[in-house]
């Protein structure tokens, strides 16, 4: 009931009524809504977005694996070397072939910039390989291993998923995993050693993500069919190191994949916001004419 006979209560602040500061009418609840902006998600879609989580820790698994290869004398860097300019040819290949050159139009970028790029990058990368073999010899070696841990780590956590977040930092990511291959490669036995980890860390961190991120977003069958085929490499390369590893890196990738997706799908079906009169004010006309 009204506390002034005859007065109806209006939500204005620009003139004065008789009633407390705090009181609300009957109707105040009729403007409730529940989520409003919540996003319904479908089981696939997350599960494909997921993807991208799954790659980047294949990516990190892979590059462990090949530097321990490396460093018992398993691997020749002659071997990874070949290996890597093989596939960078054929990436680079299907880089301009998944979208018929279209990107390349848009950027005006000409091959032989790509080329120029490349041999100025191989060329100062080989001239300071004896310095980046040399250049953590007075650290010890476990401090060594628990940096490169600690980058790798932080490359995974500011790596750009997709995300519209602030920790989002793709620079940042790229300078933690070569600094993590730098400190790597500097417990190799010769400079040819940390020059082709070097080369081959920003193969991986660097250009086979920009690879992936267009299979995504031109050929999503195929991104999915390469996302598997990464996981099952990386999973029998580490096998080859540890079968314990192993296991545990398979469930945490199916965990990634499959689990995180369900819990998120079931949690979403628990939310409750709610929106009404007492949220604040969203001045939503164009005001940018007042500022000319």
């Amino acid at each position: 009931m009204e506390p002034v006979p005859g007065r109806r209560w209006q939500k204005v602040l620009y003139e004065r009524q008789p009633f407390p500061d705090n009181y609300v009418d009957r109707r105040f609840l009729e403007e409730l809504r529940k989520n409003v902006h919540a996003r319904r998600y479908r089981y696939g879609a997350v599960v494909f977005q997921s993807g991208a989580v799954v790659q980047q820790l294949c990516s990190v698994c892979i590059f462990v694996v090949t530097w321990w290869y490396m460093d018992a004398g398993v691997l020749s860097p002659q071997g990874l070397f070949g290996a890597a300019l093989a596939s960078s040819l054929l990436g680079y290949v299907l880089f301009d072939a998944v979208d018929g050159g279209a990107g390349r139009q848009e950027s005006g970028r000409a091959r032989w910039a790509d080329l120029k790029s490349t041999l100025v990058f191989a060329a100062f990368t080989y001239g300071f390989s004896p310095v980046l073999k040399t250049l953590t010899e007075s650290i010890s070696t476990d401090t060594i291993y628990a940096m490169s841990a600690l980058m790798l780590l932080g490359h995974l956590i500011f790596f750009d998923y997709g995300a519209n977040a602030a920790i989002v930092s793709s620079t940042l990511s790229l300078n933690m995993a070569i600094f993590a291959s730098v400190c790597l490669a500097s417990r190799l036995p010769r400079s040819l050693h940390a020059f082709v980890m070097v080369t081959f860390a920003m193969q991986i961190f660097a250009l086979w993500p920009m690879l992936q991120k267009k299979l995504k977003a031109q050929t999503p069958r195929c991104y999915v069919g390469v996302t598997v085929l990464f996981a099952l490499a990386a999973l029998a390369g580490l096998a080859t190191v540890s079968s314990v590893g192993a296991v545990l890196f398979a469930s945490l990738l199916l965990a990634i994949s499959c689990l995180c997706p369900y819990c998120l799908i079931r949690l979403q079906l628990l939310k409750d916001n709610i929106h009404g009169p007492w949220d604040e004010a969203e001045i939503k006309e164009d005001l940018s004419r007042f500022l000319m």
